[in-house]
């Protein structure tokens, strides 16, 4: 029996009416689902505020068995699951399964979180008792978009049931089997208790009710820095804990001294990965100006020769962008750039959703493909003569998620990534990586920190509450 059964997967009547499942290579509607309203939200954090209470006194081996359960079933049901990611997001197959076993992994660190210490015992001037303790936030909102559907929902998911919680989750309503149901389906079949995890597909109307309900102490939220924004804001006059990962525009940095060969190939893999759609991918190639002509023949011709299309039908390196909207954007920016007096060398073009892998050479300030988040397969390409040019380039704009240096000097290169804020920095190394146990975010415009991965998702799906215990009442002078 699969996973997911249309029939059943969504079992509740939502209020926001139906949306259809498009797949993005062919335009065929592959399922059809609910889409929540607000009141739908109020409902479903009223029914996950009851049913809290009881899981976070749940004994820590019992929560920890359901979510290593739940990681063995992203395995046992990797090839249904695959085939959604494919389909539904326009994943190619080895970025999919990537996707299942970050999802596993996730699973099996947040259950080890369950039973890690919560607290510490701190020295006191009076005769008491006095400590620390994490206690669950209670309610965790969780907006998730359509780019890694998966990975982007389960890491905040998972972590926050482990710790105690109950979610509400919003998918991108593109994205709403691989990125909503599917968790829902494997924590079901896992043994969760009911009503701890909500999947609610929906708009902007609905992230604005998500972020607004009384019940939801704490937001997760991923998408653009646009929407980050008006979420951070809306959270603030609600005096509530957001989480922001956002948007970015990362550097990879290419030495005079690195080995050409491997930068390239690295580089691609940055830009062209998933069709560009990735907050850490390769926004901007940095290249010693020794190395730039060279560098970008190579990178040119390395995008050539890659296959664009179907990745459910073919076997391609690129599939299609997610929408037209999304579409018309990269090739507006693409257009732009060459209109700006950069080169295009290698793709600016299009065929239906399938966009060809793109070099720009000759990218500078006035450049809108360099200067701006793409989020297509773009990858603009400049010089710099000295570590200092390239320090300043590197650090220049609005953005600070991921860092890529290539170098035979490690010891530079850690030297130069020290100059340059980001929240991730990779030495020999390009700009998109990703583990379960390693903390994920950004500085600045791509969000509030590293708050997701291992350790720091204690600090951000618990509470810290100080208590102290005497063995007779306190006395006062009044």
């Amino acid at each position: 029996m699969p996973l997911l059964d249309p029939k059943t997967w969504q079992p509740r009547t939502l209020s926001g009416g139906e949306s259809p499942v498009i797949e993005p290579a062919t335009g065929e509607t592959l399922a059809t689902v609910n889409l929540a309203g607000p009141a739908d939200v109020s409902a479903a954090a009223q029914a996950a505020r009851a049913a809290q209470a009881a899981w976070a006194r749940t004994p820590h081996f019992e929560r920890a068995a359901v979510l290593r359960r739940a990681g063995d079933l992203f395995a046992e049901h990797a090839g249904e699951l695959r085939e959604w990611l494919v389909r539904e997001s326009g994943s190619v197959p080895g970025k999919a399964d990537f996707e299942l076993h970050v999802a596993a992994q996730e699973c099996y660190e947040a259950a080890a979180l369950a039973s890690r210490p919560t607290g510490q015992v701190l020295p006191s001037e009076a005769p008491r008792l006095s400590y620390t303790r994490r206690v669950p936030a209670g309610v965790v909102g969780v907006i998730a978009p359509f780019n890694a559907p998966l990975i982007l929902s389960i890491r905040s998911v998972a972590p926050a049931l482990a710790l105690g919680n109950a979610v509400l989750l919003k998918p991108d309503p593109r994205t709403a089997v691989c990125g909503g149901l599917s968790l829902a389906a494997v924590f079901a079949e896992a043994g969760l208790p009911g009503h701890l995890l909500h999947v609610l597909p929906g708009g902007a109307e609905t992230g604005r009710a998500l972020v607004a309900d009384p019940v939801v102490s704490v937001v997760s939220f991923t998408g653009s820095t646009t929407a980050g924004r008006a979420v951070g804001e809306a959270a603030g006059h609600h005096l509530k804990r957001v989480h922001l990962e956002l948007g970015g525009n990362s550097a990879l940095v290419v030495l005079a001294d690195a080995d050409l060969e491997a930068a390239v190939g690295q580089a691609a893999w940055g830009s062209f990965f998933h069709q560009g759609q990735i907050c850490m991918t390769t926004g901007r190639h940095l290249v010693h100006a020794s190395l730039y002509e060279e560098y970008v023949e190579r990178l040119a011709a390395k995008a050539d020769t890659l296959a664009v299309g179907d990745p459910h039908r073919e076997q391609v390196h690129l599939g299609p962008v997610i929408d037209r909207g999304q579409l018309g954007k990269i090739h507006r920016l693409v257009e732009a750039s060459t209109a700006h007096g950069a080169k295009l060398v290698a793709g600016g073009s299009h065929r239906d959703l399938f966009y060809r892998p793109t070099v720009i050479a000759g990218a500078d300030d006035h450049t809108p493909a360099y200067t701006e988040e793409v989020f297509g397969p773009v990858a603009p390409v400049r010089s710099f003569a000295t570590l200092d040019e390239a320090a300043a380039l590197a650090s220049d704009g609005p953005y600070g998620l991921s860092l890529g240096i290539v170098t035979r000097d490690t010891a530079l290169g850690l030297e130069l990534a020290d100059r340059i804020p980001t929240g991730i920095a990779h030495i020999n190394d390009q700009t998109v990586n990703d583990e379960a146990v390693a903390p994920f975010g950004g500085v600045a415009a791509s969000g509030t920190g590293a708050r997701f991965g291992g350790e720091a998702n204690l600090e951000a799906f618990t509470d810290l509450r100080w208590t102290t215990v005497r063995r007779d009442p306190a006395g006062y002078p009044f």
